[in-house]
């Protein structure tokens, strides 16, 4: 007599394994490869890398302005020096033996919410304020959205930072939006309410708070339609490149075990003075 299980298993076709992994990204025979219907040999003789990143995400490829600004977006974030904690952790693994995946790994798992993540909060963000805008006007529903913030004392993801005064990858990437929606490529909506954004937070500071990598990035992304998730995904895989350089260049140096702050120099103690273990 057969268990329910030996019935199960025997009752499973071919089919319902193929179709366990079923996916539309690609389709791999033997000599062989498509992705999204495309031969490899075709896109690597006719199509960038961009416009392959675009066609495994998307499903379809984009045209060449649509490739040219996603470009522009990937190279804008690739690297920010090892003050980035991302950067500076695969550093320090380079030199403990891991190899250049566990470098990368490490560097790459510590794009979390607070670094890595305001692109995406920035595209949520936007969205909501396209949205409302729709029934209150962007200038309402921008000072509202910034009255709530201020209410709740949060920062406004994708504006400021804390090491440039303005940051330099701004203006390239805004202009660049700029030039498409007046050619027709992208609407230009989200380029608006994200410049409506920085001129309310300018508003009445001695000093003014313009887009940082994040909130320009997260303008072409959102205007060439990609969803907010995958807005992170895109700038993990831009900043991958920084973390692969970087890690490359530490495993070079030689150096062993490198921490966090040079040898002579140790961690500032903070907890109780040496006192005695209490005796039984």
């Amino acid at each position: 007599m057969t268990s329910a299980r030996e019935e199960a298993v025997r009752a499973t076709s071919t089919r319902d394994v193929t179709e366990w992994w079923s996916t539309a990204v690609s389709d791999i025979e033997p000599g062989s490869i498509r992705l999204r219907g495309y031969p490899v040999q075709d896109l690597i003789s006719g199509a960038g890398f961009a416009e392959t990143v675009w066609l495994m995400v998307r499903g379809e490829l984009p045209g060449k302005a649509q490739a040219t600004l996603l470009e522009k977006a990937l190279v804008a974030a690739v690297d920010h020096g090892p003050q980035a904690p991302s950067i500076a952790a695969a550093r320090m693994a380079a030199t403990c033996g891991v190899g250049l995946h566990g470098a990368m790994s490490t560097g790459v798992g510590l794009l979390g919410d607070v670094h890595g993540g305001a692109g995406q909060q920035c595209m949520e963000l936007l969205g909501q304020l396209r949205a409302e805008s729709e029934k209150d006007g962007l200038e309402t529903a921008v000072a509202k959205t910034l009255s709530d913030f201020r209410s709740r004392r949060q920062h406004i993801p994708g504006f400021g930072h804390r090491f440039h005064p303005r940051d330099p990858r701004r203006d390239p990437l805004l202009e660049a939006v700029a030039d498409q929606a007046a050619a027709g490529v992208v609407e230009g909506r989200f380029l608006a309410v994200a410049r409506e954004l920085e001129r309310q937070l300018a508003a009445g500071r001695a000093k003014p708070v313009p887009m940082n990598i994040d909130g320009a990035t997260a303008v072409v992304y959102a205007e060439l339609g990609f969803p907010p998730e995958l807005g992170r995904g895109l700038f993990i895989l831009s900043r991958s490149v920084g973390i692969l350089s970087h890690a490359w260049e530490e495993s070079q140096s030689g150096r062993r075990i490198k921490g966090p702050i040079p040898p002579p120099l140790l961690p500032a103690y903070t907890g109780a003075s040496e006192r005695p273990v209490p005796q039984p």
